[in-house]
């Protein structure tokens, strides 16, 4: 076994996980390991199946260690030519942390089938499966177009506007090409859209001046089919990003139900969620000005900067954690000492669940990173080490300490 003692810590940690015999330095410790890495949840989810250890437990104890290696990197699945240069250099930890565990384990397969002491943060075998690109189109004679359904090209037409969707699934407004009277308006009238994706759902659009807009879940944005006249509007639900396109004569707002944020060319984020306490706008380029709709009071954001925005006041947070804001934009969780209820909120509208609280749950924090294109188990993975348990019912995450 010597080849394998510098791993030696890291199987310990996750064979006495698995007979709930942590520490809570251990707990700290195997956290920061499940951190360290987008992998090691994934990873310690399958180092952690009993079905896996019972199978090659006999092959180790006969001192047959290579057939347990390759079988066990086989069920793992976890495959040299298939991960990047920084997971590679991991590699050998990896399989050590296997063998150790199995070692380890020679008491533990008997003591897990025995114990009805043992606990299991994730004690139903269903899963619930990551959002997509989905969304509703709303247009302005009150038709509705799903756009997860739809092909690729052209979707409808208002006045001198052609709706598409291109290659990359975005949603795109363009002016037809057709060729128009001098003496003839080139939109008769301004007419209203509305994109709105459900819980499960997340979308990307261009509006009719280039601006690029992504759509987080049980978010709506409305717009005009063009922008007539010397401003651009929208009004958004929920959190969005955006890259507004510049025109200095032609100032771009956007409104919540809170605020107003009024800018000439930049990119933003605005989290404006009903059950979240507070909104959100964080600044990643250029500058804008962010106006309170109730009390009238307004603050100007430098890059890096996040106006925090309740119902009386607006803070201003210098040095904004600007990864975690759009890390949703970037297909990734991140969690920087955010608290449990926060956490079960993102997972909510992403997984399109229901959450509920029994007993007295503790409120904790947590730190991590993770991919959103995962399924909902994989998020307990960073969750469950602080002792909170999860059972998945139908679409309902119950929540227990």
């Amino acid at each position: 076994m010597n080849n394998y003692q510098p791993y030696f810590d890291l199987g310990k940690l996750i064979a006495k996980y698995l007979r709930n015999e942590l520490t809570e330095q251990e707990k700290d410790e195997l956290e920061q390991w499940l951190q360290a890495d987008e992998h090691n949840p994934e990873l310690f989810k399958k180092l952690t199946d009993q079905t896996i250890i019972d199978s090659e437990l006999e092959t180790f104890e006969a001192n047959d260690k290579d057939k347990a290696w390759k079988n066990i990197v086989k069920k793992t699945g976890f495959k040299k030519t298939n991960r990047t240069k920084a997971t590679l250099k991991l590699w050998p930890s990896y399989a050590a942390a296997v063998i150790l565990l199995i070692a380890l384990g020679v008491t533990l397969t008997r003591y897990r089938h025995t114990s009805g002491e043992q606990k299991i943060a994730i004690k139903s075998q269903k899963d619930l499966l990551p959002g997509s690109n989905k969304a509703i189109l709303t247009l302005a004679d009150g038709s509705k177009i799903v756009l997860d359904d739809t092909k690729r090209g052209k979707i409808a037409s208002q006045q001198n506007i052609v709706i598409t969707k291109d290659e990359s699934g975005e949603l795109v407004y363009q002016v037809a090409e057709a060729t128009q009277h001098e003496d003839q308006p080139l939109f008769e009238k301004v007419v209203m859209n509305m994109l709105a994706t459900p819980r499960g759902g997340q979308y990307e659009i261009v509006l009719p001046d280039g601006t690029k807009v992504w759509l987080n879940s049980a978010s709506s944005l409305k717009y005009p089919t063009a922008f007539a006249g010397n401003e651009r509007r929208v009004e958004l639900t929920g959190e969005a990003y955006f890259e507004v396109s510049k025109d200095p004569n032609k100032p771009f707002y956007v409104k919540t139900t809170t605020q107003t944020v009024t800018v000439l060319g930049t990119h933003f984020n605005i989290n404006s969620y009903a059950d979240e306490a507070t909104t959100k706008t964080t600044l990643l380029e250029g500058s804008v000005k962010v106006i309170s709709n109730t009390s009238g009071a307004s603050v100007k954001l430098k890059p890096g900067e996040q106006a925090v925005n309740t119902i009386n006041t607006i803070d201003v947070k210098e040095n904004a954690d600007i990864d975690e804001a759009v890390a949703w934009k970037n297909g990734k969780f991140l969690f920087r000492n955010t608290d449990l209820h926060t956490i079960m909120r993102q997972l909510s509208r992403w997984y399109d669940v229901d959450v509920e609280y029994q007993g007295n749950v503790v409120q904790k924090h947590y730190r991590g990173r993770i991919s959103r294109n995962v399924p909902v188990s994989e998020i307990f993975q960073i969750l469950k080490t602080s002792g909170i348990n999860f059972t998945i019912d139908g679409r309902k995450i119950i929540v227990r300490s």
